[in-house]
This record gives C-alpha cells, sequence and structure tokens, in this order.
C-alpha cells in the first residue's frame, strides 16, 4: 500500500499534536499509513511535551514509510529556521510549511503516495513571508498546474462528515464580494467537477446535488434579491438538460436540518459560512476539508491552527483521523473508477 503524504502545518500550532495523536491511535482505527513531512526535532519535542510515546523514522524514501508505521512515525525530514514554540507561530518557519505542502504533492504526482492530507496552516503567518495565495485550496491547484502545466485545475471546496457534504460556490473572498463573483459558468464548472468526484471518489452513480439560494428566502420571487431568478436558476435548468440531478436555488435556511439533508447526497452553498456553519454546527471534531478538481487526492482536518491550545494536549486528532481515512478510501475509489 502507498502510503498518505501529511503535511507539518504551522509548527507553532496543533499539527504536530494531532499527528502524534493520530499515529499513537492508528490500531484503534486502523488508519492507512502515511509519511509525515515534517521536522523531526519539533515532533519529537512536542512528544515530549505531551507525555506521548512515539519514536520517529526519518527516512530518505517515502515509499518506505509502510515498512515502519507499524513501530514509528516515518518522517521526511523538513528543515526549520528557527525552535518552533507552541503557540508561537514565526514567519521565518514559512519557507518550510510550504517545502513540506510542495513535497507532499509532489510525491503523490509522482505516484510515490496516495494522497496528499494537509495539517492547518495559518495564512495570516504567510502572508508576512510573501505568501499570496488566498488560501491552502487555492495554492494546491497552483502547485498542480506547476506539476501539469497543460492542464487548467479549478480548485473545489467540499466539507463532508457522515451527516453533510457541503461545498461553498465562493471561498476565500470577503461578503461584499460574493454577488458580484456568482455567474453562471462559476456554477456549471462547480457542479460538473462535484459531480464527477461524487462518482469516482464516492461512489454514488446518480449524485442528487441540492443548490442554496444567495439571499433571503432564496430571493421571495424576486422581493429580496434577483441572482436566484437572473443567474442562479437559469444555471440550473441547464445542468438539468444535460442530465444532472439538481435541485434549486433553495432558502439555505431550511436545507440543512435532518430531514432536508436526506433529499441530497451534497449541498451547494453560495459563500464560505452559508456552507460552513451548518458542518461545524453537526461535526466540529468530525468534519474533513477536500479539494475536489485537483489531479491528486487531497483532503485536511475541517479546523484551524487552534495556537491557543498547541502543546497542551486538548486538541482532538479525531478530524485528522477521518481526513487520513478518507484520503485512502477516495484514493481507492479513484484509481478503480479511472481504471475501468
Amino acid at each position: 500500500m502507498k502510503p498518505l503524504a501529511l503535511t507539518m502545518g504551522d509548527p507553532a500550532g496543533i499539527g504536530p499534536d494531532i499527528t502524534l495523536a493520530a499515529w499513537t491511535k492508528r490500531e484503534t482505527h486502523q488508519l492507512p499509513p502515511f509519511a509525515a513531512y515534517a521536522c523531526p526535532e519539533c515532533l519529537a519535542a512536542r512528544a515530549t511535551l505531551l507525555g506521548l510515546s512515539a519514536p520517529i523514522a526519518i527516512l530518505e524514501r517515502v515509499e518506505d514509510a509502510a515498512r515502519y508505521f507499524d513501530t514509528a512515525i516515518p518522517v521526511i525530514p523538513i528543515a526549520l529556521r528557527t525552535h518552533a514554540k507552541p503557540g508561537m507561530p514565526d514567519p521565518a518557519n514559512a519557507a518550510g510549511v510550504l517545502s513540506s505542502i510542495e513535497q507532499a504533492v509532489a510525491a503523490t504526482t509522482e505516484g510515490k503516495t496516495s494522497a496528499v492530507v494537509t495539517n492547518p496552516i495559518a495564512k495570516s503567518v504567510l502572508y508576512k513571508s510573501g505568501f499570496n495565495h488566498p488560501g491552502h485550496t487555492e495554492y494546491l491547484a497552483t502547485l498542480a498546474e506547476l506539476q501539469d502545466p497543460t492542464a487548467q485545475h479549478i480548485p473545489v471546496m467540499m466539507l463532508a462528515c457522515d451527516e453533510l457534504r457541503v461545498v461553498p460556490l465562493t471561498i476565500h473572498i470577503p461578503l461584499a464580494n460574493v454577488q458580484t463573483a456568482i455567474n453562471p459558468a462559476l456554477i456549471e464548472s462547480t457542479v460538473r467537477i462535484l459531480d464527477r468526484a461524487l462518482k469516482e471518489d464516492f461512489a454514488l452513480p446518480q449524485p442528487r446535488i441540492a443548490v442554496a439560494g444567495l439571499n433571503p428566502h432564496a430571493g421571495e420571487d424576486g422581493a429580496l434579491g434577483r441572482e436566484e431568478i437572473e443567474i442562479i436558476e437559469p444555471a440550473l435548468e441547464r445542468l438539468r438538460s444535460n442530465g444532472f440531478d439538481i435541485t434549486g436555488p433553495h432558502p439555505a435556511d431550511t436545507m440543512f436540518h435532518a430531514a432536508a439533508r436526506t433529499r441530497y447526497d451534497v449541498a451547494i452553498a453560495m459563500y464560505h459560512d452559508q456552507a460552513l456553519i451548518p458542518i461545524k454546527t453537526l461535526a466540529f471534531d468530525r468534519g474533513v476539508n477536500i479539494t475536489l478538481g485537483l489531479p491528486f487526492v487531497r483532503t485536511s482536518p475541517d479546523h484551524g491552527t487552534a495556537f491557543d491550545i498547541a502543546g497542551s494536549g486538548k486538541a482532538s486528532p479525531e478530524s485528522l483521523i477521518e481526513a487520513l481515512k478518507l484520503a485512502a478510501t477516495m484514493s481507492e475509489r479513484r484509481s478503480t473508477a479511472r481504471s475501468v
């Protein structure tokens, strides 16, 4: 089995904590082997601080990770400029954080690892070092294009838990810009990428997609806004005519209760918080962040760096554990679907 490539995230956050904790629960959760692209000294120091027994095996070849995984955390070493202190992020370590992501993506696109699982980064810290991408998702799309300049990769963020899958149509942009960012081309490309991913990565032969409106009450027939009438509904009608099982635009405030969720396999929301509030309410510690539309599988915990609890032992590894398990399952399903 090819290992997963796990990035280190911001080393001053809870990335080291949950990496260590997830590995200690590898047998309980039957975790797939992973290799951490991380600073060995940082992991060792955090293990000592947390009182965890977690030997580290430094690898020269990521392909060897599975051989060591039962007895030690396999690590591809990433150098940091300064010692990472829990809760005290340092822009000087930004190069190491980005190198971890870049190497994990390269290993996966080269077929050495099966998928990329990313620990949380702090964009505000990276911005201070010159990082100019809106977020993790957009940066991964850029790396994918660097690996294959002939293809255009449009990243689609999906958040998933047992109770809900949801996609924000627009992601890391100010709320004031959402109205102008929504257009038929974005809706149609998102649905097409989502439909293919649900078929290949989630084994859903005919995905049911529900789409939220932008305005309260989905515009109330134009009384509260005309985006539903002029932009969203025409795009959905074209998609329906092309065979997609898609409904909407629905009022967002009635889309996420238990009975409503039985009527679709995934919901598309119009903006970031419209999508993330329901899933974080349902599964704050269990949700998984997935990037669709890339040539490789990428998952991540659905939470941030939590600098305030780094090194305290309070960080839950459950979201990372779910991300690791889902990445392995998605990778296997995608491989099977594309070999048929």
